[in-house]
């Protein structure tokens, strides 16, 4: 993996580091017994620090970096908006790699406030909850009370997953790798991020989405993976309002889904759809 630093500013940056890595297998295939090298996810230890003070360390694929540094930054509440992060630095440690923030004095203030020590995984989205009534954290200002849901046609989902499945180049390698992607009304991918972590490449579209003019209420978030609680509480952050997956929500997804106004489908195929929720974002023929 090459070291690679950046500053973010106002305009969009998209870093990307490799992930995957090759390594020597047995497969027994037809057969026969090959000896080969075969295609892994790279998983990677990713610190969080904010004006030098640490905050959290995610493992995660290292590659869209800069989305996932103001992606996160937005869903967990430490940014209300992209400019207030400043500039960022993406620095390869020993251990993993450094994501340096410089935000806003404000924002700052309020996350020495609230300050906790993190320790994530890529299977889990409780980082930072200290007792169970931490696990259900309130929705900050970026979402709107009562969002609007603009239902999309069938036809529009088959579309984008069609394009969703065929753009999943680092899945279709390792075969260890999560996706997400935000797709317009009419079924056009607009965005696609992958990662080992699930919520991580929510929060990779998330910062992706930010440094660009896009409506969370006109499209939908489509997920390679199960819909859980903490996806549905990153969406209602950023007031996503429909959101569409390949597998099921658990059930707390769909109680908060139903408390916040978003529509929630599932177990996604070319012949099947499942809506879970009060709202229903995708209009049946």
């Amino acid at each position: 993996m090459n070291s690679d630093r950046a500053q973010r500013g106002p305009g969009k940056l998209v870093l990307t580091q490799g992930g995957q890595q090759c390594r020597p297998v047995r497969r027994w295939e037809e057969s026969k017994a090959h000896q080969l090298d075969d295609k892994l996810a790279t998983e990677t230890a990713v610190a969080f620090v904010y004006n030098g003070i640490s905050h959290a360390v995610m493992m995660a694929s290292p590659m869209n970096l800069a989305d996932f540094a103001l992606g996160f930054s937005l869903s967990e509440g430490v940014l209300c908006a992209a400019t207030e992060l400043y500039s960022l630095s993406v620095d390869e440690m020993k251990a993993g790699i450094q994501l340096d923030m410089h935000i806003s004095a404000e924002r700052f203030a309020a996350l020495k406030h609230r300050r906790r020590s993190l320790a994530g995984v890529s299977g889990c989205g409780l980082c930072g909850a200290e007792s169970l009534q931490d696990v259900q954290k309130p929705v900050t200002a970026l979402a709107r009370a009562k969002p609007e849901l603009s239902p999309v046609s069938l036809d529009s989902v088959q579309c984008a997953l069609t394009e969703f499945e065929s753009m999943q180049t680092m899945r279709a390698s390792t075969g260890a790798i999560h996706a997400a992607a935000w797709c317009n009304t009419d079924g056009r991918v607009a965005c696609v991020r992958e990662d080992i972590g699930r919520h991580n490449a929510v929060d990779k579209v998330i910062g992706a989405l930010s440094t660009e003019t896009w409506n969370p209420d006109h499209g939908f978030l489509l997920l390679s993976s199960r819909i859980s609680f903490e996806i549905v509480q990153k969406a209602a952050v950023m007031g996503m309002t429909n959101i569409i997956a390949a597998s099921a929500p658990s059930t707390l997804a769909v109680d908060l889904a139903n408390q916040y106004g978003i529509s929630l489908s599932g177990r996604l195929s070319k012949r099947r759809i499942t809506l879970y929720t009060d709202a229903q974002g995708v209009r049946l023929p």
